[in-house]
């Protein structure tokens, strides 16, 4: 069976995670392409071999994690790095997307790829594509709340990112994640019951 698969995007601080948590809590299959990469570049993550070898252990911590301040400055400031970088990861990523794909059982998958419409490579595979989105102002004041962030770095990553009236743009469904959890809630739950729909009429016309 071929699993009807929503793509997820939004921009840094625009609230990603905690929609994701929520429909996992419905009963979705959450992929989360932020969450492998982190995997992948925990301490000697899959990814940590390749990664020393090509930039040196000064972007190592002691547990043999990514020093993610030290690499984010220095790919920012070396679009080759960056590019480099990616190399390293996105193979790796899309093989860890695929094997959950292939093992899942949900009604639905909910892709959540931070880049979704920067990089192309996934676009093939998603039916819809969601965004969470927020005044930019608010997502300078969440992402500004993480270790090892400020605002100008989120301003920064901003700037690198999809700008918002592209990403709402191209959004099949959208979710306004500028009020509070309470607001949220039947938004997603709402959004739930169409994904099971579309989901299951699909599955119907494949038999």
């Amino acid at each position: 069976m071929k699993h009807y698969i929503i793509g997820m995007t939004g921009g840094i601080g625009s609230g990603k995670s905690t929609v994701a948590k929520m429909f996992a809590d419905l009963g979705a299959c959450v992929v989360d392409t932020d969450a492998i990469s982190h995997q992948l570049t925990g301490p000697h993550g899959g990814a940590m071999g390749e990664i020393e070898a090509k930039f040196g252990e000064e972007f190592i911590n002691d547990d043999g994690s990514l020093n993610r301040q030290a690499m984010r400055d220095y790919v920012f400031n070396h679009p080759p790095a960056r590019k480099k970088l990616e190399a390293i990861l996105h193979g790796r990523i899309r093989e860890a997307v695929n094997k959950v794909i292939e093992q899942a059982t949900e009604p639905y998958i909910l892709l959540v790829v931070p880049l979704l419409i920067e990089v192309g490579t996934y676009r093939p595979i998603i039916s819809r594509v969601l965004v969470v989105d927020c005044e930019e102002s608010a997502q300078i004041e969440r992402a500004s709340l993480r270790p090892d962030m400020n605002p100008d770095a989120v301003r920064a990553i901003m700037a690198a990112q999809t700008d918002r009236k592209t990403r709402l743009r191209v959004a099949d469904d959208v979710i306004d994640n500028s009020g509070s959890l309470s607001l949220l809630e039947p938004v997603v739950k709402q959004l739930d019951q169409r994904y099971r729909h579309l989901a299951l009429h699909r599955s119907q016309e494949e038999i």
